[in-house]
């Protein structure tokens, strides 16, 4: 006896347009329906009271560091940051001509960029869902550009494609083509009651309707046979080129299918990835040069902390000067520790051995960076891709990224590389000079000026550079019940705050936000 098929709900079928789909035929679908969604603009605590004869020893000038001493400094908190660089900032880097990086057990490298050239090879982006970076952005008056994160017309590029193998596809093909054929596939499954479920009529009807426009299907035979959106075999234009220009031939689905091009694609970017993206005007540096200003001299520069002790009636902090090599102390009412877990835990401290469990649970990413001078822009030159990444499945490549900025101009710094993991590990035993010979030879399989256009790089390894170790906190399930809780609480005196510290990690408004929520916990201890 055949089972008793039950009418599908809109629940239900949103599940299975978001499984069939992606999220664009959801949110297309909820919309359609009056159900869309919306993000929340977030703001600092409104916090109340006063801070004033309290002082809060902040340990990092990165972005929670900064954040936090400029809330508090509104509560009147006597607040000193301190920062085992030269500059403020923490991984939120920006590398332009005369910056210099060691790493451990590496060459020092110099950036030879040209003027007004550089490579944000910490944070590169700051989506439209974090309010609360945009938020600072605003505040300080930090003038923000489109970061084209998203480009239909840059190239797909898969070396282990099968039938689509080492053949450059613009993404639109890609998206066109498989939605094409999906959109047939299933239109004509619906159309001939082949599904395994009952929509009412109605649903049908619309549901035939928006696969129909979404697919590009012919009218009456629902089939997919290409879209101009894909692009022409050749463009319209004037004379006795016709207007409507040449069609090109779609891609075969089971070529698309056999390429797996999933594995590098996604028509639908998931969250934080949505356009618009930002970057700020002549780069990422700008926003914690902007908190530095406004807190001067409160930021100590060069104050490596060797140590941390507490008692009941505060924190003393003992520090190393990198300059001078001088050993000197601070004592505060509270201390906010916004160092990474992975320099905190190799820090001398009498936290409880609970505590130090707790730091030492959570590993950090290694991950790398690769800035390549091009002395031209073939990108836009030749193939006409203003911005956005190239995707490939190339080893230790991951994303090859074209710069959002200097649109024709001669020069532009490309990102030719953004690796993690094992691929990051292996990339990074590598010399500053191998590194670019490694970026090189990937990218020349795409683009043939690469190699002749190069003029220098700046590379980063974040899990070899020395107040870093490691690009952003990587949580397990484990460690978010576990140790999570216990950092979040803090011990004593002392709070701990960063990236590390939210369900955001590797973005700057998790630093931010973090900052925010442990400042509010750091005022209600020191007022109770």
């Amino acid at each position: 006896m055949s089972a008793v098929k039950s009418p599908l709900t809109r629940r239900a079928f949103l599940y299975r347009a978001a499984a069939v789909g992606g999220s664009a035929l959801l949110l297309k679908s909820m919309n359609a329906w009056g159900m869309g969604i919306a993000s929340k603009v977030t703001a600092p605590p409104p916090l109340t009271g006063s801070g004033k004869g309290k002082k809060v020893a902040i340990l990092g000038a990165g972005l929670a560091g900064l954040c936090a001493a400029y809330e508090l400094r509104k509560l009147g908190y006597r607040v000193q940051v301190l920062e085992a660089r030269p500059y403020a900032g923490g991984r939120c880097q920006t590398a332009r001509r005369g910056f210099r990086l060691r790493e451990l057990g590496g060459e020092e490298q110099l950036c030879r960029f040209d003027r007004g050239h550089y490579i944000n090879h910490g944070p590169w982006r700051i989506p439209l869902d974090h309010q609360s970076t945009l938020h600072y952005a605003r505040e300080f008056a930090v003038p923000l550009e489109v970061m084209v994160n998203e480009n239909d017309h840059a190239w797909v590029y898969l070396e282990e494609g099968g039938p689509l193998s080492k053949r450059r596809l613009r993404g639109a093909q890609i998206k066109a083509d498989m939605r094409g054929h999906v959109a047939e596939l299933l239109a004509k499954s619906v159309q001939s009651r082949q599904l395994d479920v009952r929509l009412s009529s109605e649903d049908q009807m619309l549901l035939l309707d928006y696969l129909a426009r979404e697919g590009a299907l012919g009218v009456g035979d629902l089939a997919y046979k290409g879209r101009s959106g894909r692009g022409f075999a050749t463009n319209p234009g004037a004379g006795l080129v016709p207007g409507a220009g040449t069609p090109s031939d779609p891609l075969a689905f089971s070529d698309l299918l056999a390429a797996r091009v999933g594995k590098v694609y996604s028509a639908v970017q998931e969250f934080p990835m949505h356009a618009t993206m930002f970057q700020p005007v002549g780069g990422m540096d700008r926003i914690p040069q902007a908190f530095a200003a406004r807190l001067g001299d409160a930021v100590r520069y060069g104050a490596e902390v060797r140590r941390i002790r507490q008692d009941a009636a505060g924190v003393t902090i003992d520090l190393h000067d990198t300059a001078s090599g001088q050993a000197s102390s601070v004592k505060a009412d509270y201390c906010l520790c916004t160092l990474p877990l992975s320099v905190l835990r190799m820090i001398d401290t009498d936290f409880s051995a609970g505590f130090k469990a707790a730091l030492k649970a959570v590993p950090y990413a290694p991950v790398g960076k690769i800035g390549l001078q091009m002395g031209r822009r073939f990108w836009e030159e030749d193939d006409h891709i203003y911005g956005g990444h190239v995707l490939t499945d190339l080893k230790g490549i991951n994303t090859i990224s074209l710069p959002s900025n200097g649109w024709q101009q001669r020069k532009g710094v490309v990102l030719g590389y953004y690796n993690y993991a094992l691929d990051a590990i292996e990339v990074s035993a590598l010399s500053p000079a191998q590194r670019a010979e490694f970026a090189l030879a990937a990218g020349e399989k795409i683009f043939p000026a690469y190699r002749s256009a190069y003029e220098n790089a700046f590379s980063v390894a974040w899990h070899r550079v020395q107040y870093s170790l490691g690009g952003w906190a990587e949580w397990n399930e484990a460690a978010r019940r576990d140790a999570y809780p216990l950092l979040l609480e803090g011990e004593g005196r002392v709070q701990l705050a960063g990236e590390h510290l939210s369900y955001l990690t590797g973005w700057q408004a998790g630093a931010i936000e973090s900052a925010w929520q442990q400042i509010e916990r750091l005022h209600r201890r020191a007022s109770a």
